[in-house]
């Protein structure tokens, strides 16, 4: 068998590896269409608990994090001149180039042929019996076979730009800061001795009215926005002690979110197979695309060497094996994402202790921050208890004379009633509930925030609550923020699948003010 691999990154060289070792009878050549020392961004992170898989398939990864990496236990998140830290989050990261010269050697140990300087389309490619495209975020392969993949993309409205620093972070650390015109953040993390990832995101309102909107896309790979450089330098300049950003094709992007209903097709010659950014991308702030893309290289070359002779049968299981941590994986990254797109406002509304278990608690409830780090969740809890008395779920919560003993209730929908006998109503009259029903999708959002501000104009005869049901867990959410952020209209979340857990996370974190058990 003759295997092309389309992309010489983490992906593409580890799979090569891989199935020399499985099988040598199968000949490897990667393509890789950029020159053996290039590469773009800077520095690669990974959680300690998410490379099992992949350090039992190949141990260069284990070897290269502990020869050039940097490790770290704790996330720290700046905001307001204070420093929070919580611990039990190992991870460790690695500048990029360096993990690509070492899985270049790994490959061609294994007997791989590698190819620079070659980028190849599909008809290219024709005399081999598979090709693997490997090929990132731009593959021109899926682009010829887009029909055949069932592709969906979702784009991001906060805008992220990627540097790096001669200021060497301690650990991951969040940065967050309101300028002259408006909230920027950053995620650092050490990378080397000497370097650290630094990436930036905004909201597009304050990337405008910083005037940074104005770099030529256009401009081929390899130039960076030099303008953009220069005014984060000055922002951030007592974060980083005055230290400069580096630049490597640094330029402002929307993260797009990309699914992929399958990655193989045996209509095409010949056939191919995809992994990593090539058919699926997760926010940075939560998945690892080169961990993902390792991990897809781990489960094709073993559904290949399994069955060598029959590549649907393979392929097809290696969707199987790959595809559901991949969907799990997006499926916490999207709420992970929708707090970049809206973490301007949490840092307004937020104290920093609250601000920092908001965040953390984006994808994890309560009990399991705690198994993390039991202090950092204690001194939440106090700082619930030294501005109400009590802990989050045990707090009495009192509007316009209605009044429960506690943040976690019960409520009726035959008639809508909830505990303590307040009325909700669709369309309240005088300081009743009023019950709104969280669209299906984020799409939908906008119809349904004007219900919001409908509500709000009310004045006097504003409702005493909005109750939010329906939707999903992410939109109840959103629209439970929308209400009590933005309307300063206390807000109840309806949540069948609720727990203690689940209740205690969202009070703390002020998501909403009570949460709603329904019977």
């Amino acid at each position: 068998m003759r295997v092309a691999v389309a992309g010489g990154g983490p992906g593409g060289l580890f799979f090569a590896t891989l199935i020399r070792r499985a099988d040598p009878s199968i000949e490897v050549t990667v393509f890789e269409r950029n020159r053996a020392d290039d590469t773009f961004g800077f520095g690669v992170v990974f959680s300690d608990r998410t490379l099992d898989g992949i350090h039992e398939a190949d141990p260069v990864l284990r070897e290269a994090l502990t020869e050039h990496g940097k490790h770290w236990d704790a996330i720290e998140i700046r905001l307001k001149g204070e420093r929070i830290r919580c611990g039990g989050n190992g991870m460790a990261a690695i500048v990029r180039r360096t993990l690509l010269a070492l899985m270049q050697a790994r490959a061609r140990d294994a007997g791989a042929e590698l190819r620079f300087s070659a980028e190849v389309t599909l008809d290219e490619l024709a005399g081999y019996d598979l090709v693997v495209a490997a090929d990132g975020t731009g593959s021109k392969i899926r682009e010829q076979l887009e029909q055949d993949l069932g592709a969906q993309v979702e784009t991001a409205t906060a805008k992220f730009i990627w540097f790096g620093t001669d200021y060497l972070f301690d650990g991951l650390t969040f940065v967050h800061e309101r300028g002259p015109d408006g909230v920027f953040a950053v995620h650092g993390y050490p990378i080397s001795d000497e370097v650290s990832t630094f990436i930036v995101e905004t909201d597009e309102a304050s990337w405008r009215r910083a005037g940074l909107d104005e770099f030529d896309l256009t401009q081929p790979p390899g130039f960076s926005d030099m303008v953009s450089k220069a005014y984060l330098e000055k922002l951030f300049a007592d974060q980083i002690d005055g230290k400069q950003l580096l630049v490597n094709n640094s330029r402002w992007g929307n993260f797009r979110t990309r699914r992929t209903r399958r990655w193989h097709t045996m209509n095409s010659t010949p056939p191919v197979a995809f992994l990593g950014d090539a058919v699926h991308t997760a926010h940075f702030s939560v998945g690892s695309g080169t961990k993902m893309a390792m991990e897809d290289a781990v489960a094709l070359s073993r559904a290949i060497a399994e069955s060598p002779a029959d590549l649907g049968t393979a392929l097809a299981a290696y969707e199987n094996a790959a595809q559901p941590s991949v969907r799990r994986i997006q499926n916490s990254a999207r709420p992970s994402l929708a707090w970049w797109e809206h973490f301007g406002r949490y840092h307004d509304e937020f104290e920093p202790w609250q601000f920092a278990y908001h965040f953390l608690s984006r994808s994890i409830s309560d009990s399991r921050l705690a198994r993390r780090d039991p202090a950092f969740v204690a001194a939440s809890h106090q700082g619930w208890i030294d501005q109400y008395g009590t802990e989050p779920l045990e707090t009495p919560f009192t509007a316009e004379g209605w009044r429960t003993p506690g943040r976690l209730v019960t409520v009726s929908f035959a008639p809508a009633f909830v505990a303590g006998s307040l009325p909700l109503l669709d369309y309240p009259q005088g300081t009743w509930g009023a019950l709104v029903t969280a669209p299906e999708t984020e799409a939908e959002l906008p119809d349904t925030f004007a219900r919001l501000s409908e509500l709000a104009d009310l004045g006097n005869s504003a409702p005493v609550l909005v109750a939010v049901h329906g939707g999903t867990a992410l939109t109840r959410m959103l629209v439970c923020e929308q209400a009590r952020m933005h309307h300063k209209l206390p807000a109840l979340l309806v949540d069948p699948d609720t727990d203690q857990d689940r209740a205690m996370t969202t009070v703390l974190s002020g998501r909403a003010d009570l949460v709603g058990v329904p019977t």
